[in-house]
Order: structure tokens, then sequence, then C-alpha cells
């Protein structure tokens, strides 16, 4: 089973579809579907709570007065994140031009860059201890 089909089959469970209708929908066995669900505790559908990690879909445990989670731990977080780059929200993208090679670029959260990249600052360091 793919990873593309699991995803489906947690958001199919968590909308209240049957396991024989899973099953059809993604031309899978329905024992297989009804294994897979039960070996991952979507088991019946009023015990299926939709509260999962976004990463591995094992359930989630939230503490009473705290944010709600949305990963079971670190390793899941930076596993999604990762793979998903284009959900962050990056409101602090600077452009700026390069002070050495004149090239434009972007920086995330530090508008005082003077340098794109290691390179430049080498070589204009190195320049500027030429003058000397």
């Amino acid at each position: 089973m793919t990873k593309s089909q699991k995803d489906e089959i947690f958001n199919m469970r968590g909308k209240g579809y049957s396991y024989a209708k899973i099953a059809t929908t993604l031309s899978v066995s329905e024992n297989t579907i009804k294994s897979y669900c039960q070996r991952n505790d979507m088991g019946g559908l009023s015990d299926f709570k939709g509260e999962r990690c976004l990463h591995c879909k094992r359930p989630l445990q939230h503490i009473d007065g705290k944010k709600k989670k949305k990963f079971c731990s670190d390793i899941c977080r930076l596993a999604w994140w990762n793979s998903h780059p284009g959900a962050i929200n990056r409101k602090a993208i600077y452009k700026i031009t390069c002070l050495f090679c004149g090239q434009e670029f972007e920086s995330y959260g530090n508008k005082n860059r003077k340098y794109c990249c290691r390179a430049c600052f080498g070589a204009a360091r190195r320049a500027s201890n030429d003058k000397l």
C-alpha cells in the first residue's frame, strides 16, 4: 500500500466512510483496508476522532490547558516540515543586492546581510586586504 493510499484512507475514514466504500474507491481489498485501519487505531467510526500526528498518523494525546498538538514527537515535526517547505509562512523575506557580485538574492529573517554567499564574503574580504 502506498503512502498516498494510506493518507486517503485516513482522510476517508475521518469523514465516516465505510471499509467497503474506501476499498472500492482505492481498488484495494476490503479486508486490507479493515486490517490497516485496525492496526492504526481507526477501527470503529465512533472511536476515530481524527486527532492524529500529521506525519505518522499516530493518535495524539493532548494536555488540557495547552495548545493542541499537531505532531507526536520532534522527529515527526521536523520530518513533516522538511517534506512540506511550501507550507511555511515566510513573512520576513528581504531582497538584497550582493555588495561583491551585484547579484540580487533573498534573505530570510536578516535584512542586514551584505553578501549572497560565503564565497562572495571571502572574496570581498581578500580584495579589501589586498588594498591595504
